[in-house]
């Protein structure tokens, strides 16, 4: 197995200057963490989105510490190599700077990440600079912030408006005074999304964001076409196994129904002198 050079966030700014692109996907166990780790992919987001695709509630909001901390673990695990951000979930980090900084604590030493991502604005700069003083490195996510869905009345676009976008440049650059290492865009225009690429230093990863941004990041189900239906139509499906895990579970119920599966030649077997000391054994029990 080939070994990977570590990702720091220092390579991602390095790689803003150069120009080169930053693919980063959400990724929620071991086994395919580890695929990844053989992958040109730089990064890796173990979202709040696993309370959706994995867990099958309609929101992010019901996904706990506990369950995020031990998936990213196993990220982590899969993914030596990769910079690994931890997902802040709802109620970790919006109550009081001493809850953000205990609860990302958990995500840096107990799960190994790099890096913990926050939905914020500038009402929260003070809880991301005291995060930063704990030298905890916070991507701040900006424009649609899926844990304030209530507040923005569904996943609906942001900052579609020029003071809308405005704001959320504005924002940024308190958020970046504040001390975030980096920047997640949501569901803006993509015009938005390339001034905020340019008027700042640090590294702007798009979702559903347009070209512009410095790097992009996709739900990893919704690329790979693991759910029924249609994914977001910003997003490009690169598989579809749903299809083909679909054929495969029909397949297999099919060979047992029909008996074509266990077969005799993949079972285990007895040695035949030790099939007829057992059958001498069944012959003496009362």
């Amino acid at each position: 197995m080939k070994t990977r050079s570590k990702i720091t966030l220092g390579m991602l700014t390095a790689r803003k200057k150069e120009r080169r692109k930053i693919p980063m996907v959400t990724c929620y166990d071991y086994t395919t963490a580890s695929i990844i780790e053989q992958t040109e992919i730089d990064a890796v987001l173990v979202g709040d989105t696993y309370a959706e695709v994995c867990l099958g509630h309609d929101t992010t909001l019901p996904v706990t510490m506990d369950h995020l901390v031990t998936i990213t673990e196993a990220v982590r695990r899969g993914a030596p190599s990769k910079l690994l951000i931890g997902d802040m979930p709802y109620l970790s980090y919006q109550v009081c700077p001493e809850d953000a900084i205990r609860n990302a604590g958990r995500f840096m030493a107990e799960a190994g990440c790099d890096c913990v991502k926050v939905e914020v604005d500038r009402r929260l700069a003070d809880t991301v600079s005291a995060m930063s003083r704990a030298t905890i490195p916070v991507m701040a996510h900006l424009g649609l912030k899926p844990q304030s869905i209530h507040c923005h009345g569904g996943y609906k676009a942001q900052a579609k408006t020029a003071e809308q976008a405005m704001t959320l440049l504005e924002d940024a650059a308190i958020l970046e005074r504040a001390g975030a290492v980096a920047f997640l865009l949501e569901a803006v225009p993509a015009e938005v999304a390339r001034l905020l690429t340019e008027r700042t230093a640090l590294p702007v990863i798009g979702c559903s964001a347009g070209p512009y941004c410095d790097g992009t990041v996709v739900v990893l189900h919704d690329m790979l076409g693991c759910l029924a239906g249609h994914p977001p139509r910003s997003v490009k499906r690169y598989a579809e196994l749903h299809r083909v895990l679909h054929e495969a579970f029909d397949a297999y119920a099919g060979d047992i129904t029909g008996e074509r599966f266990p077969e005799e030649a993949r079972s285990i077997t007895m040695s035949k002198n030790e099939f007829e000391r057992l059958a001498s054994l069944l012959t003496k029990d009362p």
